[in-house]
């Protein structure tokens, strides 16, 4: 590559080579360089473009980034006198930054510069030992859901399934339009709820409601499908919320609340992706929706709120909640409505390459640009992570790569032919910590797949968990011996057998994910050449099942003893694996080929609680955590 087109890409964050999940180092084409650089307003286009932007960049840099971040403790030399309001208000005369300054969000003003300033903790409380549930929450249906799981089953979960910590699938929120968006890692909104996920009979507009208006309600409880009909949940729900509306206790919202209501109202009107709608509604500025479309909206989500509150409240756990928080948004969602500048709008962010998805991985999720990210003072960060953190736990940062560098799919291309965009790290993962710090809130990575060493360096010295999955707990020095055994994790860590994106237990044993994947054309390598590895690794975790003295006549109940032998902080396992369900949440590559979100567990929720399968297993798990 041209030097000077690498020397500029590398101060835009752009990586011009990576290293791939084989350890082989990776150069990007010139032409998918150029095109990211494009996405950040940086013209590459000929060698003088590069050269004017070169120029352009060394002729009058700022002596201070527009966000400092630094850790509590910590000082750092200024190039004069300076002063510092503190997130009080109150006001300090420096010429460096001192040590000695509150965790929070300051401003730092010089005689040129005036930036956010903010303090983050050098790291979190340490986790209590405990095994939990993953949940895909949809899946879990009781005798009082509607059709899914709902924040009335999570509460249930929490009060009476025995466990430490539950982590519960992202419930973030959709566009309230048909048909409803099925996938929670591509919520319109990373800020707000999902109203599909209340339970109507909890509504304090259904305690306040007249007999028939209850009766009516209760009467369009949809029925139980073989798989999640979310549409039927949806417009049941909608059209019950529509009655109860009238006894519905209205608020003056926050502003971004209005917003997030205002854009509800207008997807209503004219459909989930506010690209496709009239110029005028386009910018939230000049958009106009029925005020009482708004309130509605707006009242959909203090429901919300009040719900998880009542998880929290009848909680009996160790640790508590854990909330996924997806990587990105809807590209057409609220989020990038009402904040479009802060994301790069025409990529989509995805992943290289790697053994379970070998054409790459795009998720159809525009990123934020670091550029925008720091002008803004971080603040669409520290949004969010406030909005998930304020009934919750925890929060597990699904794909935390993420805040070192996200994969970057230039517009046209397929998800092989893109490259790493690099963030400010110490800045994304030092504010994650103070507001994790502020909420008392546990914090987990998931640093599976291509994944820097730093990225999970990182995280343990912040007090962060990483994520330990059996499958990938793999000895690179000991051969003969693929998997590490679990008490040689790390502790450091939240450890389960499978993921949502991964084969359930039954699955692996069963060799399930080579099949539907042969079926779907997704191998690129023979079907016999995956079948002969997926036999050798079910060898191999039978041969260390045998070597840690677990008996192996039933190979589920092995898997999860030998999972509760995990040296790591948390241990968590999903009901779909406990319950030998062979299907898996999610197939990565898939849209309509497979159905991803929609499988059910096969027990109601009452009747899983009650099960002593379940109890066994979950004995294993709670022996040593």
């Amino acid at each position: 590559m041209h030097a000077e087109l690498a020397e500029l890409a590398a101060a835009h964050g752009v990586a011009t080579s990576y290293e791939n999940a084989d350890r082989v180092e990776v150069t990007v084409d010139e032409d998918v360089v150029i095109a990211i650089l494009a996405q950040l307003d940086v013209d590459a286009s000929t060698p003088s473009a590069v050269r004017a932007a070169l120029a352009e960049l060394r002729s009058a840099p700022d002596a201070l980034p527009p966000t400092v971040v630094v850790r509590e403790g910590a000082t750092r030399p200024l190039d004069g006198p300076a002063e510092i309001t503190l997130e009080d208000g109150t006001t300090r005369a420096v010429t460096a930054i001192p040590d000695d300054l509150p965790l929070g969000w300051h401003r730092l003003r010089t005689d040129t510069q005036e930036v956010t300033l903010v303090v983050v903790p050098q790291r979190l409380p340490a986790v209590p030992r405990a095994w939990g549930w993953m949940l895909q929450l949809y899946a879990m249906r009781s005798a009082e859901s509607w059709g899914m799981g709902d924040f009335g089953d999570l509460a249930s979960i929490a009060e009476h399934s025995g466990a430490g910590v539950v982590l519960v699938n992202p419930v973030r929120a959709v566009s309230p339009t048909h048909p409803v968006e099925r996938s929670p890692y591509s919520p319109a909104s990373r800020r707000f709820l999902n109203p599909l996920y209340l339970r109507i009979t909890d509504t304090a507009a259904f305690g306040r409601a007249d007999e028939a208006t209850r009766a009516a309600v209760v009467a369009l409880r949809p029925p139980s499908s073989e798989l999640i009909d979310y549409d039927s949940v949806w417009a049941a729900k909608r059209s019950a919320l529509e009655l109860l509306w009238p006894f519905a206790e209205r608020v003056d919202p926050a502003p971004d609340l209005r917003d997030f209501a205002t854009f509800c109202a207008l997807a209503e009107q004219h459909g989930p992706d506010w690209r496709s709608w009239p110029a005028s509604e386009q910018d939230p500025a000049s958009a106009s929706a029925p005020e009482e479309r708004v309130a509605f909206h707006v009242w959909l989500q203090q429901e919300c709120l009040a719900q998880l509150a009542a998880v929290q409240d009848r909680s009996r756990m160790a640790v508590g909640v854990i909330h996924d928080l997806p990587v990105g948004v809807h590209p057409g969602g609220a989020d990038t409505w009402a904040a479009r500048d802060a994301f790069a709008a025409d990529v989509r962010v995805g992943a290289p390459p790697d053994a379970f998805s070998q054409q790459g991985q795009d998720w159809n999720l525009p990123p934020w640009r670091p550029d925008r990210l720091a002008r803004l003072g971080y603040a669409p960060l520290r949004d969010m992570l406030r909005s998930v953190l304020t009934h919750a736990d925890g929060v597990r940062i699904d794909h935390v790569a993420g805040l070192w560098r996200l994969w970057w799919i230039p517009p046209g291309e397929p998800a092989s032919r893109g490259t790493y965009v690099h963030y400010d790290a110490e800045a994304m993962i030092g504010i994650a910590a103070l507001e994790a710090h502020r909420a008392g809130a546990v914090v987990v990575g998931e640093d599976l797949g291509t994944v820097q060493p730093t990225v999970t360096t990182t995280l343990h010295e912040r007090g962060m968990l990483s994520s330990a999955v059996l499958w990938f707990q793999r000895n690179w020095v000991r051969p003969g011996q693929p998997f590490v055994p679990p008490r040689e994790w790390t502790e450091q860590a939240m450890a389960s057998v499978s993921t949502h994106d991964l084969p359930t237990v039954t699955g692996w044993l069963e060799a399930e994910h080579v099949r539907i994947r042969s079926a779907l054309g997704l191998l690129t390598d023979s079907d016999a050449a995956e079948y002969e590895r997926a036999a050798a690794e079910r060898s191999a975790m039978t041969a260390l099942l045998r070597a840690e003295g677990i008996p192996t006549d039933d190979m589920v109940l092995a898997l999860h003893k030998l999972l509760g032998t995990a040296a790591s902080q948390l241990v968590l396992t999903s009901p779909a694996d406990v319950v030998g369900q062979v299907r898996q949440p999610n197939l990565p590559g898939t849209v309509d080929q497979y159905p991803n979100w929609r499988i059910p567990l096969p027990l109601t929720l009452e009747e899983f609680l009650a099960d002593p399968r379940v109890r066994t297993i979950a004995a294993a798990l709670s022996e040593h955590h």
